[in-house]
């Protein structure tokens, strides 16, 4: 067994869609990033990648290679998935915790689960997603961005 722990923080900006575990999430603001700046798969990406011992997502998919910008990070997923089916690592579970004070996010946690589930090939119930505030506390309390946590076990394939 590995584990690997992640954490993401984007900006919150005007004039960006708001994009959560691949889910669209209607607010007047997005996070801002070179890719989708998905912080949630961002965080879960890293923790894969730290499980695996294979570095993190800036490695990966650095934000000066134009063939990323804009990308959904649920495609990016989709490669780290494959970078630890070749390490002969198989997906056990994750644990995913994003940090943001507004929109309230669990009317999107099912579809968010939905969506990563489906792109690691597990069953629903290996993704936990659960989000909080921070009591207006901080750049995430004040509304300036989201950060996420996310731990992640992987099982090494006999």
């Amino acid at each position: 067994m590995r584990i690997g722990h992640g954490y993401d923080v984007h900006k919150l900006v005007e004039g960006r869609d708001l994009i959560l575990g691949g889910v669209s999430i209607p607010y007047e603001k997005g996070l801002l990033g070179h890719s989708d700046a998905d912080v949630l798969t961002h965080a879960l990406m890293d923790a894969m990648l730290g499980a695996a011992g294979l570095g993190d997502i800036g490695r990966h998919f650095p934000d000066t290679d134009e063939q990323y910008r804009g990308i959904s990070s649920l495609e990016l997923l989709k490669h780290v998935c494959l970078l630890l089916k070749d390490h002969g690592l198989s997906f056990g579970n994750a644990d995913i915790t994003l940090i943001a004070q507004k929109p309230k996010i669990s009317p999107y946690i099912k579809a968010m689960e939905e969506n990563l589930s489906n792109i690691i090939g597990c069953p629903i119930s290996q993704i936990n997603v659960k989000a909080t505030t921070e009591e207006r506390l901080g750049f995430t309390g004040e509304e300036k961005g989201m950060a996420c946590h996310a731990v992640c076990l992987l099982k090494e394939n006999d």
